[in-house]
């Protein structure tokens, strides 16, 4: 894929994004092209973010667990970009996204810049914090299916808003019991270890992903620990993940 093209495509993708509109999936349109050529669409694609004047404040790790793989029919590890405009605190309006989706998972913040092949140990070292943390998803394909791998890393991974809950002090994330609810009643339920096996490993994968270092301060998500549920209009939705404090994200 030549860069004209891959700047093409990422402008197609942003005006969707901006457009609040689907689109269908690039490959059908456009034809195939490899992961490769996806992420240099996905680069571009944060490019035309960042100059709308967003900063880059972390990265997403994306088919992570074996029920996400199964709900998307698709196979391997990839990882998005996050920028600050994507954060959000506790609210957000649904009828902002074409069709947002919701899911549970474990964040990382980093203290320490991180690059190449790491240990466990090493990426558990360089933590500054970790915590609970919901992502809405929002593809900017139709009907939020039927895509393929190079797809959904060319639309940065259907990276569109992420919540973090309260902050804590660094330490391991595995075996801790997640319970997802909508309106009070439990929707979700997994075990952290669902993500990559540990949420840690996640780091240590996007370590050995990036084309770059991983900067010091960065937020990670490890992936999600469980299918994606669809986000409407007046609904609370809250996460809880013990010895972790809990969070609420609502939608208007």
């Amino acid at each position: 894929m030549t860069a004209p093209d891959a700047e093409m495509l990422a402008r197609e993708l942003d005006e969707a994004l901006l457009a609040r509109r689907e689109i269908a999936p690039l490959t059908k349109t456009r034809g195939d092209f490899d992961l490769a050529a996806a992420y240099r669409v996905q680069e571009r694609g944060i490019e035309l973010r960042l100059a709308r004047g967003e900063k880059i404040v972390g990265y997403k790790m994306g088919l992570t667990s074996e029920a996400k793989r199964v709900q998307m029919n698709l196979g391997a590890p990839i990882y998005g970009v996050l920028t600050d405009a994507m954060r959000i605190e506790s609210e957000l309006r649904a009828g902002d996204g074409v069709h947002p989706k919701i899911e549970p998972e474990i964040a990382f913040v980093t203290r320490r810049e991180l690059h190449g092949q790491i240990t466990l140990q090493q990426a558990f070292d360089a933590l500054e914090a970790v915590a609970p943390a919901l992502e809405i998803l929002d593809s900017r394909f139709v009907g939020f299916k039927y895509f393929s791998l190079p797809d959904v890393v060319a639309d940065n991974c259907s990276s569109w808003k992420f919540a973090l809950g309260p902050l804590q002090k660094p330490r391991r994330a595995s075996g801790l019991a997640m319970r997802m609810s909508v309106d009070g009643a439990v929707k979700q339920q997994a075990n952290s270890n669902d993500i990559s096996g540990d949420p840690l490993v996640s780091l240590v994968q996007l370590a050995a992903m990036l084309p770059h270092p991983l900067p010091a301060g960065s937020i990670v998500l490890a992936g999600a620990a469980t299918v994606a549920a669809p986000l409407r209009a007046g609904i609370a939705v809250s996460l809880h993940v013990d010895e972790l404090a809990g969070m609420q994200v609502r939608a208007t």
